[in-house]
């Protein structure tokens, strides 16, 4: 088993799914620049978070694939791997709050970080409010987006929000990103009659301009995985207005 890194005393191990994993925290603090990281530590403690520290990029990742954090504070500027590939990596999988810590004030840092998906962006040195401000409402954001959203079910088949894992009959299912965000649209809406245009523009953006026939192929792939290998089939064709998800 691969060993792991207990940062804190109340770290507390649970076990999900038969794995052993660290029990949710509320920040992942990704900084390498040990005078913040101190001073963010005393004003953790104060304010009673629980949270992890990782002082690289690359450990960053592992402590956000191995815990359930509420919110990511990363440093721009990482050893190993850069901040914004961290941003780049995390954003793949999951929709976690990320809040961009850099003393690089030039705008097209910011936007570059932005555009890859984090939700916030501090510049070096910050008022110490102004970013608990910002990591209160982060929290909010995370919490509400778990309640609402952590997980969605049909029949046999559910979809974990949050780690992005799909099961029917327990097993595993893989799926490239766009099979993904178009079973979890339908997902969402089960048992609404979705045309295909309103499929193509949330799926592949309201910008779309191609073949309306990629719909098609990408209806027959989630059904190679999610279907096919199984009894209960519920994606089903409405002809000429779309599709629905339904028992």
């Amino acid at each position: 088993m691969k060993s792991l890194n207990f940062k804190l005393v109340y770290n507390i191990l649970i076990f999900k799914n038969g794995v052993l994993i660290l029990k949710s925290k509320e920040i992942l603090l990704i900084e390498d620049d040990k005078a913040i990281t101190r001073v963010l530590e005393l004003e953790f403690n104060h304010e009673g978070y629980t949270y992890d520290i990782s002082a690289n990029g690359r450990e960053g990742l592992e402590n956000f694939q191995n815990g359930n954090y509420g919110i990511i504070l990363l440093d721009l500027m990482l050893p190993e791997i850069s901040g914004l590939e961290v941003c780049r990596k995390i954003r793949k999988v999951s929709s976690i709050p990320i809040i961009m810590l850099t003393a690089r004030r030039d705008i097209t840092d910011k936007v570059i970080g932005l555009d890859l998906g984090a939700d916030d962006y501090i510049t070096k040195p910050f008022e110490m409010e102004e970013l608990l401000a910002r990591i209160r409402a982060g929290l909010r954001r995370s919490k509400k987006n778990n309640e609402e959203f952590k997980l969605l079910e049909l029949a046999d088949l559910s979809m974990n929000i949050l780690n992005r894992e799909v099961i029917k009959q327990g097993n595993h299912i893989d799926l490239t990103k766009t099979e993904y965000d178009l079973l979890e649209y339908l997902l969402k809406n089960k048992n609404l009659v979705l045309t295909r245009e309103q499929i193509l523009e949330h799926v592949w953006g309201y910008d779309f301009i191609g073949d309306s026939n990629v719909l098609d192929v990408y209806i027959r792939y989630l059904r190679n995985k999610v279907d096919y290998p199984y009894s209960t089939k519920l994606i089903h064709t409405v002809r000429g207005v779309g599709y629905t998800l339904k028992e």
